[in-house]
């Protein structure tokens, strides 16, 4: 086990390659998160590091290697010393009863820490430092007040997982192994089912990342979705605290998540970052695609939303810069007219619904949301993308937009849509359907695209213009003094988009 850095062959990174909610980390992916960490910490004998949701026991083992080189001097014995850093230095938290064997197999070299064939020995009892207590759900009208997870789906018997993650399913979590960490470092679960409509989940992994904070280590690296970036469904706040939280010096993201596990879609990408209770200031951000990387350092909360992309922010900038009102502000909401994406045409009315698949009519009478634009020109386009997942192509663009329709008046839609702007008159509605074909309105759209929906305040940083223009890319381009390079590299993250489609 603590031989080599030699992967080949790998069982830990052919575990890497299942898709699941709770992926498994390659080993290569593992060292990178690592080599975050100042270098000394591994000559430090008094360190103790902390994998709170071990599933592999990968991250164990390769802290493991890196301090039986580290220490070397300091305890020449080699048994010795693999002896200390078991008993005294690692430690571990696993998700359920297998992983907890898995990782004892992978890091001890025996399922049982106080086996025959265990490569520590002092540990006198078959957990060792790798814990696994089955913990149960606290539920309060159906929900785990710590997790929120659904009390129907999981309150299931003792013969399967609960997925209560002893980590997070507690007010006091220094009490599990009574000890003051100074690496708290791992690949959380990212999310569980909520018992929402279809296959509805919750993210989980922020919670992981706010509990380890509460232990106040000295460095706090983890790998986790970049949707925070954007915010959304239980995001809110942690996107607020993560971008105001000046000890967060880096953050490596990786827009096509497969990137760093082959085979897995994660919507939204991935990104992995480290905390340093002791130092503030910039963060150092690295943009990977397709084996190339940008790197910048800026601070987190110049936006309200993160911006992935270290060259859209001078572009951003210039938007900005001539203060106009954001399209946010005439975007409708979530059913634009009260009807919910289910609603279909009845047999008679004195209106037209568009839906889905067709339009037929309405009654005008049963509208009490959006009246004061059913007589308007309006344009609408689908709250959900083009964009597999909301991701790029292989070529790294997106097309963002799906089908853009003026409806004409008293024509009204289902929440399938978004009306993003009405006017009175047609020519109008026509100029702003070419504004919204143009790559930068595009552009500034998918600096908020981590997730296949587009919202409401996806539409921020796009600007209000006089629609009595008929706005093209080349005079959006001079309006706002974008260079030769700003310019190509819009183009090189959005496709174009034929004024006829």
């Amino acid at each position: 086990m603590l031989t080599s850095n030699n992967y080949n062959p790998d069982v830990l990174s052919c575990l890497a390659n299942l898709s699941s909610d709770e992926v498994f980390t390659p080993p290569q992916l593992v060292n990178s998160i690592l080599d975050l960490l100042p270098g000394n910490i591994w000559c430090d004998k008094n360190a103790k590091f902390l994998d709170p949701f071990c599933k592999t026991g990968v991250f164990l083992r390769e802290m493991a290697k890196r301090l039986d080189t580290g220490l070397e001097k300091q305890i020449p014995d080699r048994q010795n010393r693999i002896n200390h850093i078991f008993s005294n230095q690692l430690f571990g938290i696993a998700i359920t009863e297998l992983t907890s064997l898995l990782s004892r197999r992978s890091v001890y070299c025996s399922k049982t820490a106080n086996g025959k064939y265990s490569v520590c020995e002092t540990f006198d009892n078959p957990q060792g430092n790798i814990r696994f207590e089955r913990i149960e759900h606290t539920w309060k009208n159906g929900r785990c007040v710590f997790c929120r997870a659904s009390e129907a789906i999981l309150e299931r018997g003792e013969d399967l997982e609960t997925h209560a993650y002893e980590f997070i399913h507690t007010e006091n979590p220094e009490e599990i192994f009574n000890m003051k960490f100074d690496v708290i470092v791992g690949n959380p679960p990212y999310q569980l089912s909520d018992g929402g409509f279809g296959r509805s989940a919750s993210p989980i992994y922020h919670k992981f990342v706010q509990q380890a904070k509460k232990l106040n280590p000295r460095f706090l690296t983890m790998i986790i979705p970049a949707r925070w970036f954007g915010g959304g469904k239980g995001l809110n706040e942690f996107r607020t605290e993560m971008l105001n939280d000046d000890r967060i010096r880096k953050i490596v993201d990786f827009e096509d998540a497969s990137e760093c596990f082959p085979g897995v879609d994660i919507a939204g990408g991935i990104c992995y970052f480290l905390w340093d209770r002791d130092a503030k200031g910039d963060c150092e951000v690295t943009n990977t695609h397709n084996g190339s990387e940008v790197v910048s350092t800026r601070p987190l909360n110049e936006f309200s939303t993160f911006i992935r992309h270290s060259r859209a922010v001078p572009i951003i900038r210039k938007i900005l810069a001539k203060k106009e009102k954001s399209m946010s502000q005439q975007v409708t909401s979530r059913k634009p007219f009260g009807l919910p994406t289910n609603a279909r045409p009845t047999k008679k009315g004195d209106i037209t619904l568009r839906w889905q698949k067709g339009e037929g009519p309405y009654c005008r009478e049963e509208i009490t949301v959006g009246t004061k634009i059913i007589d308007k020109w309006k344009v609408i386009t689908s709250y959900v993308g083009y964009d597999h997942a909301g991701n790029p192509g292989k070529d790294g663009r997106r097309r963002v937009l799906s089908k853009i329709n003026i409806l004409p008046p008293g024509t009204i839609c289902t929440e399938t849509y978004l009306v993003i702007g009405n006017y009175e008159k047609e020519v109008q509605a026509k100029n702003l359907v070419s504004y919204m074909k143009t790559r930068l309105f595009r552009f500034l759209i998918a600096q908020f695209m981590y997730s296949h929906h587009i919202t409401k305040d996806s539409y921020a940083f796009v600007p209000i213009l006089d629609m009595s223009t008929a706005w093209t890319s080349e005079m959006l381009y001079k309006r706002y003094a974008l260079t030769k390079t700003e310019i190509e590299f819009i183009e090189s993250k959005i496709r174009p988009m034929e004024a006829k489609k």
